[in-house]
């Protein structure tokens, strides 16, 4: 089996950062509920300052969104036009290729969707 198309590279880069992303969101869900309970649990000594660093922890992932999208938006830009080179006479791209590519264009839109 030979290297992969420049067009399976693209394709894995943007399911890469969707991918990136969706833990991102999964850490904020994680972070919020977290500073939830500590704002309700009290009690310990440590709470206060557990609470600063969880809440700092929020900030700094919530800082990662929009550095995120733009990555998401510029590799999914640099995909579809590999997608419309390949159509051309003597791609070296697999149907499967360009099925996994518009999936994965798919992903992305839905994903740039979801977190605007």
């Amino acid at each position: 089996m030979g290297p992969p198309s420049q067009l399976a590279i693209s394709t894995s880069v943007v399911n890469r950062l969707v991918k990136e992303e969706r833990s991102y969101h999964k850490e904020m869900e994680h972070q919020q509920s977290s500073i939830a309970k500590l704002e309700h649990g009290g009690g310990d000594e440590n709470a206060e300052f557990t609470l600063r660093q969880e809440r700092t922890a929020l900030e700094q992932t919530k800082a990662m969104f929009p550095e995120i999208r733009t990555k998401i938006q510029e590799a999914l830009n640099k995909l579809e036009q590999q997608l419309e080179q390949d159509k051309g006479p003597g791609d070296q791209s697999t149907p499967e290729d360009i099925t996994k590519a518009k999936e994965a264009i798919a992903s992305a839109l839905t994903a740039i969707r979801e977190s605007s």
